[in-house]
């Protein structure tokens, strides 16, 4: 596909005020990802030439779009003057000839489903669909297959709010249209915006063709509310699954697994039902089993779960973790921690098997500290490990002991107990009072 036909203009400047949140609208996430972040992933697809428009809350836009991509163009829109779409388009340049104007908040667009604008040469092409309840969409009049005009709900007529075809916010312009028009419109309407869509009545006026394209709703869906938020991301965990599982990876239950949008999958995986896989998670040739949380990493050959809980930056490898495992920030190779246990800012060796209750004290209440496990190493249940440490190969740590030393060294048994006492009778004498 030739990215230099087309150039790509979003609208992200919107407060969002449906949304009933202080977070800027296009920074809500679906599937772990902001909005705003899908509709730029599937623009880059068809274009070279993508510019963001922005105004509320538009630093901590910009940084954190910044953060995923570094060729993105900011404009600033001017709301306070020129509020509306089509002040959002005011003082825009683009390299092509052919502009699609996107709206932020439309996550589940997809590259294939813009393809029917890209055809755009010397008119207008605009998207509508359709709807049983059209309640809060702009209404478009259409006769002989052209679009006559667009009438937002806010200044529609009773006759024109009884139309059921709407403007699904979306549209294809060549460059010179925008030129000549955007520099024209006028705010003389009951909420004094500058409107995008007054473009299509102007250009009508002189007889440009302008075409309406049939868009299906579950792609063109605008989010405007937390329910709308809330449905767009179960369409595309729908997308994300299949795709996976077309692909080769088994899911048990699917509607109760939750994978976010930058997860992998390699070889033969299994994932069963009521997991939760997020952030940049990598499963290769391993099983994550019942209700385990993995959260942004990495799984190779290995079994997680039932009832697990992987943390951020986990490399497991070669390794069984059981139910009631949580583990952060570690690294394990080929080791063995079956139930009941807390890892730590730690890396453990292959051979090495971690008892139920074991915990390693990583955090003195000021910062956190490393513990190093090496190779065949066991370690007895409720046992405490107080980090900085390091556990040498071939270790033994006795069931109860706390571990305080710096370094323990190889060969040897680890064991701190007091020494057991019983009272004769107690029990007796206690439940006797």
């Amino acid at each position: 596909m030739d990215k230099n036909k087309i150039s790509i203009v979003i609208l992200a400047a919107g407060k969002g005020s449906r949304m009933k949140s202080p977070k800027a609208k296009v920074l809500h996430t679906v599937c772990g990802k902001e909005m705003l972040y899908h509709i730029i992933k599937s623009s880059r697809e068809i274009s070279n030439d993508i510019t963001v428009v922005v105004a509320h809350q538009k630093d901590a836009v910009v940084k954190q779009i910044s953060s995923y991509f570094d060729d993105i163009n900011f404009v600033i829109q001017d709301a306070d003057n020129f509020p509306g779409t089509g002040g959002a388009m005011k003082n825009i340049s683009v390299k092509n000839e052919k502009v699609l104007v996107l709206n932020g908040d439309m996550p589940l667009l997809t590259a294939d489903a813009l393809q029917g604008f890209l055809g755009c040469d010397n008119g207008i092409i605009m998207s509508i669909f359709d709807l049983q309840n059209p309640d809060g969409y702009g209404r478009v009049i259409i006769e002989n297959n052209q679009v006559q005009r667009i009438v937002e709900q806010k200044d529609a007529s009773a006759k024109e709010l009884s139309v059921t075809t709407v403007n699904a916010g979306i549209y294809a312009f060549s460059k010179n249209i925008l030129e000549k028009y955007i520099p024209l419109l006028s705010n003389d309407n009951a909420q004094k915006e500058y409107y995008l869509t007054d473009v299509i009545s102007m250009a009508r006026a002189d007889g440009l063709n302008i075409s309406p394209l049939l868009v299906d709703e579950e792609r063109f869906k605008g989010v405007n509310s937390k329910k709308d938020l809330s449905d767009a991301e179960e369409i595309m965990q729908d997308r994300i699954k299949t795709s996976l599982m077309e692909s080769g990876v088994i899911m048990q239950l699917p509607s109760t697994i939750y994978i976010e949008e930058g997860v992998t999958f390699e070889g033969e995986c299994i994932v069963e039902n009521g997991c939760r896989i997020t952030g940049n998670s990598k499963i290769i040739n391993s099983h994550i089993k019942a209700h385990s949380v993995i959260e942004d990493s990495i799984v190779k050959n290995s079994d997680v779960g039932p009832l697990a809980h992987l943390r951020p930056a986990c490399v497991i490898e070669d390794t069984h973790i059981g139910n009631f495992v949580e583990i952060k920030k570690s690294t394990l190779k080929g080791v063995k921690a079956g139930h009941l246990s807390y890892i730590g800012d730690a890396t453990v060796d292959e051979g090495t098997n971690i008892g139920a209750g074991v915990i390693t004290c990583n955090y003195d209440g000021i910062k956190k500290h490393e513990t190093i496990i090496g190779k065949n190493v066991f370690i007895g249940s409720d046992s405490q490990l107080v980090a900085p440490i390091t556990i040498e190969d071939d270790v033994m740590i006795a069931a109860g002991t706390t571990v305080t030393s710096g370094r323990v060294e190889s060969g040897v048994l680890a064991i701190s107990r007091t020494k057991l006492r019983t009272i004769k009778d107690f029990y007796y004498k206690f439940f006797n009072k």
